[in-house]
């Protein structure tokens, strides 16, 4: 169940981190902690890998062609923007890491993010225009969004929601938002299961593959949905959905006191 959820959730603009939180509290699970969480985002990893396979091979590829022959490319150049951005969200995880093992995962917290960043989105979504979907950020646009994409540290602000939210404020299309915030989350996310590896290896294997497959599987669907509906769709509903869960989250808080 927690893989299908992250797998759903990360690639939505709704908080795989937020949902992984809070389905134990909802339910009386036993919060099976941050390193499980990691070790579920490893099967989007592979969802990535699997649908963006074409994109990585020519992003190194042209790393490649920059280096024997001395003089950047268009995809040596995009290489390196993945690059620059993943590193405020590394810096964020090492510094943060017991916060966010701890208080970050409070359903207060998790109920004021998700407000908060729907209802901005919501609002930022309406200047949206269509355009070309290969579109990337310039340099500056880059560090803004490698910079949103440390916020996401912080349960319910949700990694893909706040990346393409900055995409969105810096004038990308819908579909170029998303496409470069699912590229961006690829070096993050493998940088963050490398380092809980060793936790990740001293839990449950079996319920761990489980996870990992499930959790590949529907990122991947997910993904292929994502894009296609933002052709022609908006950020609108993930918005109101947000809303809606920061409600009824504030709503059991209050009912069980």
């Amino acid at each position: 169940m927690l893989g299908l959820v992250q797998g759903v959730t990360e690639f939505l603009p709704i908080s795989s981190s937020a949902h992984l939180a809070l389905f134990p509290w909802i339910f009386g699970w036993q919060d099976p902690g941050l390193a499980f969480d990691v070790a579920l985002h490893w099967g989007t990893l592979v969802a990535l890998g699997v649908y963006f396979w074409r994109d990585w091979a020519r992003l190194a590829a042209g790393v490649w062609r920059a280096v024997r022959e001395g003089r950047g490319n268009e995809d040596a150049v995009l290489a390196a923007k993945l690059a620059v951005g993943t590193v405020p969200a590394g810096v964020a995880g090492v510094l943060l890491e017991s916060a966010a093992e701890r208080s970050l995962r409070s359903p207060w917290v998790i109920a004021a993010m998700l407000a908060i960043v729907g209802a901005i989105l919501w609002i930022v979504d309406r200047r949206a225009r269509p355009g070309d979907e290969r579109r990337t950020p310039g340099w500056g646009g880059t560090v803004a969004i490698g910079a949103a994409q440390a916020l996401a540290l912080v349960p319910g602000t949700s990694r893909s929601g706040i990346t393409m939210l900055a995409g969105l404020l810096l004038g990308l299309p819908r579909p170029a938002a998303a496409r470069f915030s699912f590229l961006l989350s690829g070096p993050i996310i493998l940088a963050a299961g490398l380092k809980k590896l060793p936790d990740i290896l001293h839990g449950d294997p079996l319920p761990t593959a489980a996870g990992l497959v499930a959790s590949a599987v529907s990122g991947g669907l997910a993904i292929a949905f994502l894009l296609r509906y933002l052709g022609r769709g908006s950020f609108a509903p993930f918005a109101i959905y947000r809303l809606a869960l920061a409600a009824f989250v504030v709503v059991l808080l209050v009912t069980r006191g």
